[in-house]
């Protein structure tokens, strides 16, 4: 399958393993499980919400003929039980909408929210449009997914935002976040150890081969720097972070200036505040306009002068993931 082969190559990290379904991500993953599968299952999706929820509107989950499931839209409340319309929709071959919450007739079914929750189940989902789907993502490019919740059909829309389109509901997916931390040590290698841990693609480059074997026992793909430079294949997208963690910094303002070239959702650079001061003075020097300069951040991270490794990752990431939130809803 076209999608299940493009999963194997996301752009800027040739170097890195192939991919799986995991490496879609809670929002795409369920898509990418029914494009792969050998028999019919059931996309289930949330098209209403009320009040507050676990997941967002445009979540998804997929069901399996043989009872197997990917994804969640609750904290555990639901999927049992929608499991059991997942069945009752693919054995109709027509889709089923339910209602749990407030306004639902299932009084015995009750979120510890509060809210209140539409979703759509549709039962054997076309595979040439999932598979399309993947591949775009896969690709690194947003995609929107139309769903006809009358009849089913699937098909690709214009659209950059999720939600109801007359009879048909909208889902906008965009590429899962990526890392490249680049830098030398155990805080380059415990934050890239982190971000693939929480189920990230990551890749670690380094001019030491110990930090690189302690990416590589993470599951992180890496590459060795042989020059203080960007590697001329990579490209990082606008669903990339881009971190610098090196104790010598003469090693950042060249791969820094090549990344400022790129639309890189975030990059930010280890180091006090004079250190961030001489780098900026570095970049001058090479010609990099002071707007460019600005869009590096640094110190790093949400806890101020974090002192051991794990700290600084947790901090650091959590920077990031805010970062693409506000990116998100900015979009």
């Amino acid at each position: 399958m076209r999608g299940r082969e493009n999963c194997a190559r996301i752009a800027g990290m040739r170097d890195a393993p192939a991919a799986t379904a995991a490496d879609f991500g809670p929002d795409s993953a369920p898509l990418a499980v029914l494009a792969a599968a050998r028999t019919p299952g059931v996309l289930a999706v949330i098209t209403g919400v009320e009040g507050p929820s676990y997941r967002p509107l445009g979540a998804m989950m997929a069901f399996a003929a043989a009872g197997g499931q990917t994804g969640s839209l609750s904290s555990g409340c639901v999927e049992a039980d929608l499991a059991i319309h997942a069945q009752t929709a693919l054995g109709e071959g027509r889709p089923l909408a339910v209602r749990y919450g407030r306004g639902s007739p299932f009084i015995d079914i009750q979120l510890p929210c509060g809210g209140g929750l539409e979703i759509l189940l549709v039962p054997d989902p076309d595979r040439a449009v999932l598979d399309e789907v993947c591949g775009r993502l896969a690709a690194r490019g947003p995609i929107t997914l139309r769903i006809d919740a009358d009849s089913g059909a699937l098909g690709i829309d214009d659209a950059a935002a999720t939600g109801w389109q007359g009879t048909a509901f909208a889902v906008h997916l965009q590429p899962e976040l990526q890392f490249l931390t680049f830098g030398k040590g155990p805080e380059a290698s415990t934050f890239a150890a982190l971000a693939r841990s929480a189920g990230y693609r990551a890749m670690l480059l380094s001019p030491d081969e110990e930090t690189l074997a302690h990416g590589r026992q993470a599951g992180c793909a890496t590459r060795h720097l042989a020059r203080r430079a960007m590697p001329a294949d990579i490209a990082p997208d606008g669903w990339t972070a881009v971190t610098l963690f090196f104790h010598d910094h003469d090693w950042e303002p060249p791969i820094i200036e090549a990344v400022l070239e790129s639309p890189a959702f975030y990059i930010g650079a280890q180091g006090s505040r004079r250190a961030r001061q001489a780098r900026d003075l570095d970049l001058e020097a090479r010609g990099v306009a002071r707007e460019a300069i600005a869009r590096v951040r640094g110190p790093i991270g949400l806890i101020a002068s974090a002192r051991d490794p794990r700290t600084l990752a947790v901090s650091v990431i959590a920077e990031i993931l805010d970062a693409a939130r506000q990116a998100r809803l900015q979009a």
